[in-house]
């Protein structure tokens, strides 16, 4: 040691088993004693960073173009050939370490994860996690090819987000009926691809001895900071607390458009019938006055943005065949995020923007850590850092280079403000939705039953809305929240992040400097930091703290 491994990852892209496989047995056969743990524990970090980013460099070419087959190839082939291999070669370096008692310096959480994935980890169940991220990339390219004609062109249902901002309420309901339309003609391959999912995560937690997928997906997701009655306690305290606010929020909207009741076309027009806030004509003009408001939020924060836009790991736009929603994953060898989002023109396009910058930063500012496997904080954790930097970034609309008067921009931030509170309830539905759809597998296989659930947790969580005669579109909604499908569980994170959010943005009010945190030595951003400008906040039957 140390090991001569390639420079970058895409050297080992094409590589195949044989040839990587040299490298994990050469850390497999080591000696492992005090003296060359740090060695070790830096050669295992290198050679994990390399596969990595590998793996997120091939799965991201499956969704800035949902139609390219030679994207989808070379991902397959990684996930057939590579993925497995190293997975099992991951398990043996893992048990290694756990077993020399040796404990790495700072390393105390991860090596508590290890222990949960060593317990969990069943060499049957590496092919079937191949194929579930092989399905992740199918839900990919049924939503990515959906386009209308729209006013004789052909759209994308993302880019119909536009017309329901209309002040017009008969062309916004046009535009919704016509988005529904369309992902009710795909009905049937969504409900398909959703029984392969279910059979695909029944047979993970059996193989390992669970006695259901959200037993497993517990352990998988390394949530031992809290259970699933605790996520009840959470729906139940949204039901308490937040769903009243929410119907008066709801009830004044439907008294000041002057309107019987509010339809789901009438949920992101202004309510006087202003026109709709339009921030940027272009993506480039998008990526330039994000760029002004990081550097006056944060000269450091600036300077991580420019790297991004300077070195090409931005991709915003909105396109026909591209993947849906937005995301941010990261590079480990280069030490660089990637942001992909889904931009039409619209302020939710702003507040994505600056979302996934917060995770970029989270990224930059962790590159730091000698071990991979120090890379991977808790996604609640994670996600305070994107949804408290949507807040962190808003007093910078109506700057001079910023996308608003301030008129405009104080009509945004009310806007995101009212979204906010809405996004509870609706965040109680995805949740409730899979924890009935884990512990019911039988029940749930069938899309007849998950439309019936569906259609009761939106009357429990969400009656404010109308959706009468609309008993299709409603039923389905469980087809258009793409967590459901792609990553079971990960929606929850939101609710407690959004908790976390909300305090930080508190604290900027009386102290914007305090709330984004600078170190003593440097002046930069320290998200990982960002927690403890927050504090316990109390909901009935449960104490959200300091999750990290």
């Amino acid at each position: 040691m140390p090991m001569k491994l390639p420079d970058s990852a895409q050297e080992i892209i094409n590589w195949s088993w044989s040839q990587i496989e040299p490298f994990y047995k050469e850390l497999e056969t080591c000696r492992l004693n005090a003296d060359n743990l740090d060695q070790w524990m830096q050669d295992w970090s290198d050679l994990r960073r390399l596969l990595y980013e590998s793996e997120q460099r091939l799965m991201v070419a499956t969704t800035v173009d949902t139609s390219d087959r030679a994207a989808e190839a070379s991902y397959h082939a990684f996930l057939d050939q590579i993925f497995p291999a190293a997975m099992a070669a991951e398990q043996h370096l893992k048990n290694k370490l756990i077993d020399s008692g040796l404990k790495p310096d700072d390393f105390s959480v991860p090596l508590r994860n290890m222990c949960s994935e060593v317990e969990l980890f069943r060499s049957e169940n590496l092919p079937l996690l191949s194929e579930q991220l092989k399905l992740v990339v199918e839900y990919d390219k049924i939503i990515g090819a959906q386009t209308v004609q729209w006013e004789g062109r052909e759209v994308t249902l993302k880019q119909l987000d536009q017309v329901l901002e209309d002040p017009d309420r008969a062309r916004r309901e046009r535009a919704w009926r016509l988005q529904m339309k369309r992902w009710l003609a795909d009905r049937a391959a969504i409900n398909e691809l959703w029984e392969k999912f279910m059979n695909r995560r029944r047979q993970l937690a059996a193989n390992a001895d669970y006695p259901d997928f959200r037993a497993y997906r517990w352990k998988q997701m390394l949530r031992v900071d809290y259970s699933p009655a605790d996520c009840e306690t959470f729906h139940q305290a949204i039901e308490m607390e937040v769903l009243p606010a929410a119907e008066r929020l709801i009830e004044r909207r439907r008294d000041r458009m002057g309107i019987t009741s509010v339809r789901p076309w009438d949920l992101l027009a202004d309510v006087s019938s202003r026109p709709a806030l339009r921030p940027f004509e272009t993506v480039n003009e998008l990526d330039e006055k994000t760029a002004s408001i990081f550097a006056q939020l944060d000269p450091q924060l600036g300077e991580y943005y420019s790297v991004m836009r300077r070195e090409g790991y931005l991709d915003l736009e909105n396109r026909k065949n591209k993947a849906p929603g937005g995301y941010c994953t990261e590079y480990p060898v280069v030490r660089r995020p990637f942001i992909f989002t889904n931009a039409v023109g619209t302020q939710r396009d702003v507040e994505t923007l600056v979302h996934e910058g917060g995770h970029a930063f989270h990224v930059f500012e962790t590159q730091h850590l000698p071990y991979f496997y120090q890379l991977e904080p808790p996604m609640e954790f994670a996600e305070v850092a994107s949804m408290a930097m949507e807040y962190l970034a808003a007093p910078y609309y109506d700057s001079p280079q910023g996308f608003y008067s301030p008129a405009e921009a104080a009509r945004a931030r009310i806007d995101h403000l009212e979204q906010s509170l809405l996004f509870w309830p609706y965040m109680a539905v995805v949740d409730a939705f899979q924890h009935w759809v884990y512990t019911h597998h039988e029940a749930a296989k069938d899309p007849q039953n998950c439309d019936a659930k569906w259609t009761e947790l939106w009357g429990r969580f969400m009656g404010f809305e109308d959706w009468s005669g609309l008993d299709e579109q409603l039923a389905t909604g469980w087809h258009r929240k793409g967590h459901i499908h792609q990553d079971p569980f990960y929606y929850v994170e939101y609710g407690l992040a959004l908790l976390g959010a909300v305090q930080v943005w508190r604290n900027a009010l009386s102290d914007p400097k305090k709330a984004l945190l600078t170190t003593a030595k440097r002046s930069r951003l320290v998200v990982h930091a960002l927690y403890l400008s927050c504090l316990p906040l109390q909901v009935p039957g449960l104490l959200l703290t300091r999750v990290p």
